[in-house]
């Protein structure tokens, strides 16, 4: 996988919903192999960047290439929408389908591959996620670390229908919300784990600092519809930008105020 090859580009972006401008002609290119956090005060539009690479919406002015490819039609519209996958905060998995189902449930739905070398999958990336001898249970017989972890599993396994070119694009979304820390640790090497075994490149939208600095090599953030600071995550620890700075201290003076939002 070049590093040089570019994933996704977005270029004079901007999202409008009712009177609110939440994008404001934004640019972003991202390349293989990066992993990105995008933070920000709450209400910024982290989530409105997700559901645009989702394709789940579309802008309302400029342009969004994923792999080379304009974005100009809603995923359920599209033919063959690029390899995207979004992990989220809830694990989303289906309490009727066993774990090997919902696994394997875009590889069942394609009925491309036949059963055995689906079953093989399934199982192999339930192992690099840590999981033996639970493909025949169902979601409600898991932990919850355990059914976060199978959403992990359910986003290692690749559509089959794309060619061996494709760099994935993982999208997770506040994804140690509400945990420990320790249980944050296991998820962060998990989200570290799951892109490289994906062969892929990631974005964390995050307000948990040690998910922010373990698990991202670049940082964005957002604010007023703006990227208003971009740079490495150790250009993020040290770094003096006044909105940089109260994102890291929590501070309740400087740029970024509350009733903004």
């Amino acid at each position: 996988m070049p590093k040089n090859t570019q994933v996704m580009l977005m270029k004079d972006l901007s999202v409008e919903l009712g009177s609110n401008k939440v994008l404001d002609s934004v640019n972003l290119a991202m390349m293989a192999g990066e992993r990105l956090a995008i933070v920000g005060p709450s209400g910024s539009g982290k989530s409105t960047i997700l559901r645009l690479l989702a394709g789940l919406l579309l802008p309302s002015e400029g342009s969004l290439k994923i792999s080379g490819i304009d974005q100009n039609y809603l995923r359920l519209d599209q033919n063959s929408p690029p390899d995207v996958r979004l992990v989220f905060q809830n694990p989303a998995l289906l309490a009727s389908l066993t774990v090997k189902e919902n696994v394997g449930f875009l590889l069942e739905k394609q009925k491309v591959l036949p059963e055995e070398i689906i079953n093989k999958k399934v199982i192999n990336c339930l192992q690099k996620v840590g999981l033996y001898d639970v493909a025949d249970k169902f979601p409600n017989q898991l932990s919850g670390g355990m059914q976060k972890r199978v959403s992990f599993a359910r986003a290692l396994i690749s559509d089959s229908k794309k060619g061996k070119g494709s760099i994935p694009l993982l999208l997770y979304d506040e994804p140690t919300a509400g945990l420990d820390p320790i249980a944050c640790t296991r998820i962060e090497d998990l989200i570290i784990k799951t892109t490289e075994a994906a062969e892929g490149c990631s974005i964390v939208v995050s307000h948990v600092s040690s998910t922010i600095e373990r698990t991202a090599n670049r940082v964005l953030l957002l604010y007023g519809g703006k990227f208003q600071w971009d740079g490495s995550i150790d250009q993020f620890k040290q770094s003096e930008n006044a909105y940089v700075k109260q994102f890291r201290t929590g501070n309740l003076q400087g740029p970024m105020q509350p009733e903004d939002s």
